[in-house]
């Protein structure tokens, strides 16, 4: 008699990895070009908020398993499959985007930055989510794009991060056209910080994320919402705001312990 044969157990949709203060989050969807469905969306949640009270990580890399996309936007098989409902897919799509919104502004909200290293094309609420992260860093191959417009389907979601990213025209021209933007363009717009050879995005990521990670945690997080809530005030509230902000910054332990280290000519221990 035979032993009865199991299919191998399903990969996880999202993949986590860490070393030395520096937390990988891996996008693990390579057959459906890393889309973005329900579930993925969900279990990114779920981690940026463990990495958020994880006082032992400084920074989060966010990458994904090799596809032909980064991560193509939303999973339009899964939002096509919400129209069979008897509110033809109202119903689905709020809590899609919603979700899909939460967790984007969870990325702006945490208090690590987040680096996107990007090897492929990132479609759509894939374009959002680069454009969403902190840093992003493109291999030579990558291209950006919204091409929601192509299927009838502006890409409004997307286009709160992008033009939070780029000048609003080239925004717009993405948005209207729906043309891929290579990775050297991407950099020249502002949506990238550096374009690499083919292949080394991750491992450039890994670098700049090893330099941040060297800094105070606790400093690191006190500037990222500084930077963020800063830019959506009027020049003297964020004046006014940031100075505050230096005061509370200039009182911590690190900044004492920082600026200590500097006198003495010493490396500095942080708090975290």
């Amino acid at each position: 008699m035979s032993a009865q044969r199991h299919p191998p157990p399903a990969e996880p949709i999202l993949l986590r990895s860490d070393r030395d203060g520096i937390a990988t989050l891996t996008l693990n969807r390579p057959a459906a070009r890393n889309a973005l469905s329900a579930n993925l969306i969900a279990a990114l949640a779920r981690e940026l908020d463990s990495i958020g009270r994880d006082r032992g990580t400084r920074v989060v890399i966010l990458a994904a398993a090799p596809s032909p996309a980064f991560c193509a936007g939303h999973d339009l098989k899964e939002v096509t499959a919400m129209r069979q409902a008897a509110d033809a897919g109202r119903g689905g799509f709020t809590d899609l985007f919603k979700a899909c919104a939460d967790m984007m502004q969870a990325i702006v909200a945490l208090p690590q930055p987040v680096i996107a290293a990007v090897e492929s094309i990132a479609t759509a609420a894939g374009c959002q989510l680069v454009a969403t992260c902190d840093l992003a860093i493109a291999g030579a191959e990558a291209g950006f794009c919204t091409p929601g417009v192509h299927i009838g389907l502006f890409c409004s979601t997307p286009m709160v991060a992008l033009s939070r990213n780029v000048a609003p025209k080239h925004a717009m021209e993405m948005l209207l056209t729906g043309d891929t933007v290579p990775a050297h363009e991407a950099l020249r717009m502002g949506l990238v910080n550096r374009v690499v050879p083919v292949g080394t995005a991750l491992s450039e990521a890994e670098t700049l994320a090893a330099r941040i990670a060297s800094k105070s945690g606790a400093v690191l997080a006190i500037g990222k919402r500084a930077f963020y809530e800063q830019a959506q005030m009027p020049l003297a509230e964020a004046y006014a705001h940031t100075a505050a902000v230096m005061v509370e910054n200039m009182l911590h332990a690190d900044a004492c312990e920082g600026i200590g280290a500097f006198v003495d000519k010493r490396k500095p221990v942080w708090s975290r």
